[in-house]
C-alpha cells in the first residue's frame, strides 16, 4: 500500500472539520447521564445548553465552540509504509490544517500566533499544528487529530512529587486552583513518570481515549491504576465544583492515567483537562484512499429545549442601576439590546488609551453597557456572526477596575470565576458579572441579531464589536453587592486524606 500525499492532507482537513461540529458518542452519552442525575438547577441549565448546542452543531455543521483550538496530531507511522509525496510529513499535516481552517462553508477561527514572546502575529490559518510522531511496525498510518481550546489548555499543571508523596492529595489540592476556566464537565488526563516532557505527553494522549469510567467501575478485577482512577473520579466530583463551576454533581466525566518508568528519585506528574467541547477523532490510512470517519447517531441526544419561562427578560438598552441591584447570584436572565465585545488584546489597547488620556476609540461607548468577552468565529452563509461563546474572564481581571472606573460600564459577560480583587471592584462600582455557558457557542450566536466591528478591525478575532442581542441566556455570577456564585471554588479544603 502506498500513502498518497493528497489522501493524508484531505484526511486531516476532513477530520478537523468533523471534530469542529461533532461530539463523540461516548461524550454525548456521559453528558446525558450527567444531566439526568444533576440536582443543581444552575448546573443542570448549563449541561442542558451544552447538549442543545451540540445537537445544533451536528445538524448545522458549525463549530461547537468559538475557540476552534490549537491542533494536536498524534501519528503512528508504520515502518513499512511507502509514500507517494513531495512534502514532508509535518508539511502535509499543516496543509490539511490550513485547508480545514479556511474551509469556506465552515470557516474555523484562526487562533495561532507566531513569535509568541513579542509580536504575536496571527498566522491566519491556525498552523502550525503540534505534531507527535512515533514509528511502529506495520504498513499503515494511525492518526489521532484533536483541537484543544485555550481555556482548558491554560489550566495544564505539572509538578515533580517526592517518590513517597500522595498523588491523590496533589490532584485534589490542584483541581480547585484550576477554577472553572477549563469549562467543566470534561475529562482529566494524568501522566505519571518518565521525565517532565514524557509526563505531559502521556497526560495529553490520555485525553484521546474514550470515556469508560463506568465500565471500569463494573469490572471485577480492577488494576491498581484503575482503582486510582475510580477514587480520583469520585473525589473530584465530591468537590462540588460542577458544570461551569456552578456547583453540582459532575465536574469530571472521566479520569485517565497513563504511567511510565521513572528515575528512583523522581515522581513527575502532569495533569491536563479537556473541556466540554472535547474534540478528537482517530482514523487509519492504508493506501486505499481518504480516511473514513465515524457516522454520527443523532438519536443519542435527548429531546431538550430551554425552558425560557424560568429566565428573567432584561432590556439592556433601558436597564437602570436600581433594576440591576435587584439581581441575585444564580438568577438566569435573557438579555436583549446592545452589548460591546472585547478580549485580551483589546483590553490592553484600551488600557493604554485611557492611561494616556486619549480615551476610548471613536465609536466605542461603554456607558451603561455590558462588555462581552468573546472572539467569535467568522460568519458564513447567511449568518450574522459565527459561533460566539464566552472566553475565560479571569484573564481580564487585571483590567477590570480601570475599565469600570473610567467608562461607566454596567458589567461584564464571560465564563468562569473572577479573582477576589475583581469581585471587590465589581462591588465598589455596583456593577455585575454575568456568565454565559462555555461550550454553547453556536446556541449563543443565534441570539445575536446584528454585529459590526467598531474598533481594532486589524486584530481579527480580538476586534471590538457592537452586537445587538435578543434573549441571550446568562446567569448572574457576581451581583452588585459583591455576592459571588463561584465562591465555593475558594472555600474547598486544600488538604485530603489519600
Amino acid at each position: 500500500m502506498i500513502i498518497k500525499q493528497e489522501h493524508l492532507i484531505e484526511s486531516i482537513h476532513s477530520a478537523l472539520q468533523y471534530i469542529s461540529y461533532y461530539h463523540s458518542p461516548d461524550f454525548i452519552s456521559a453528558m446525558v447521564s450527567a444531566y439526568e442525575r444533576e440536582t443543581s438547577q444552575s448546573a443542570k441549565n448549563a449541561i442542558e445548553q451544552i447538549l442543545i448546542n451540540s445537537k445544533m452543531c451536528a445538524l448545522g455543521k458549525r463549530p461547537i465552540c468559538q475557540d476552534t483550538g490549537i491542533v494536536n496530531v498524534f501519528v503512528e507511522v508504520g515502518m513499512s509504509v511507502d509514500w507517494d509525496c513531495e512534502l514532508e510529513l509535518e508539511d502535509m499535516i499543516n496543509e490539511g490544517v490550513r485547508r480545514a481552517y479556511n474551509e469556506p462553508d465552515n470557516r474555523l477561527r484562526a487562533s495561532i500566533v507566531r513569535d509568541p514572546l513579542f509580536s504575536r502575529v496571527n498566522t491566519q490559518d491556525n498552523t502550525p499544528a503540534v505534531i507527535h510522531t512515533k514509528l511502529v511496525k506495520g504498513d499503515k498510518l494511525e492518526i489521532t487529530v484533536a483541537a484543544k481550546g485555550g481555556g482548558s489548555e491554560n489550566k495544564s499543571k505539572f509538578t515533580v512529587l517526592n517518590p513517597d508523596d500522595n498523588l491523590t492529595d496533589w490532584v485534589l489540592r490542584t483541581i480547585p486552583s484550576m477554577g472553572a476556566g477549563w469549562c467543566p464537565p470534561g475529562m482529566i488526563g494524568i501522566g505519571v513518570g518518565g521525565t517532565a516532557e514524557k509526563a505531559m505527553l502521556m497526560a495529553k494522549a490520555s485525553l484521546m481515549e474514550p470515556i469508560n469510567i463506568n465500565d471500569i467501575k463494573a469490572k471485577e478485577n480492577q488494576s491498581d491504576l484503575e482503582k486510582l482512577r475510580i477514587d480520583l473520579f469520585d473525589k473530584i466530583n465530591e468537590l462540588g465544583i460542577g458544570a461551569q463551576g456552578l456547583g453540582g454533581l459532575t465536574t469530571v466525566l472521566d479520569v485517565k492515567i497513563n504511567d511510565y518508568p521513572t528515575h528512583a528519585a523522581s515522581l513527575p506528574v502532569a495533569m491536563i483537562p479537556n473541556c466540554a467541547s472535547t474534540r478528537h477523532v482517530h482514523f487509519s490510512l492504508d493506501g486505499s484512499g481518504v480516511a473514513e470517519l465515524p457516522e454520527v447517531d443523532l438519536s443519542l441526544y435527548p429531546q431538550l429545549a430551554m425552558d425560557v419561562s424560568k429566565y428573567k427578560k432584561v432590556d439592556l438598552d433601558s436597564l437602570t442601576q436600581s433594576e440591576m441591584d435587584e439581581w441575585n447570584i444564580g438568577d438566569t436572565l435573557l438579555l436583549s439590546g446592545t452589548i460591546i465585545t472585547g478580549r485580551d488584546a483589546a483590553h490592553k489597547r484600551l488600557k493604554t488609551m485611557i492611561e494616556s488620556g486619549e480615551g476610548l476609540p471613536k465609536g466605542v461607548n461603554f456607558e451603561k453597557k455590558f462588555i462581552y468577552y468573546v472572539g467569535p468565529v467568522d460568519a458564513v452563509r447567511d449568518e450574522v456572526i459565527g459561533p460566539a461563546g464566552p472566553t475565560t474572564s479571569t484573564r481580564m481581571d487585571k483590567f477590570t477596575d480601570l475599565i469600570l472606573e473610567n467608562t461607566g460600564l454596567f458589567g461584564m459577560i464571560g465564563k468562569a470565576e473572577r479573582g477576589q480583587a475583581t469581585v471587590e471592584s465589581i462591588k465598589k462600582h455596583q456593577a455585575s458579572y454575568l456568565i454565559a455557558v462555555g461550550g454553547a457557542a453556536y446556541l449563543i450566536s443565534k441570539s445575536i441579531k446584528k454585529a459590526k466591528v467598531v474598533a481594532f478591525e486589524e486584530m481579527g478575532m480580538e476586534a471590538i464589536y457592537e452586537m445587538e442581542v435578543k434573549d441571550m441566556p446568562v446567569t448572574v455570577a457576581v451581583d452588585t453587592d459583591g455576592e459571588n456564585i463561584h465562591k465555593a471554588l475558594n472555600n474547598i479544603p486544600l488538604t485530603f486524606k489519600g
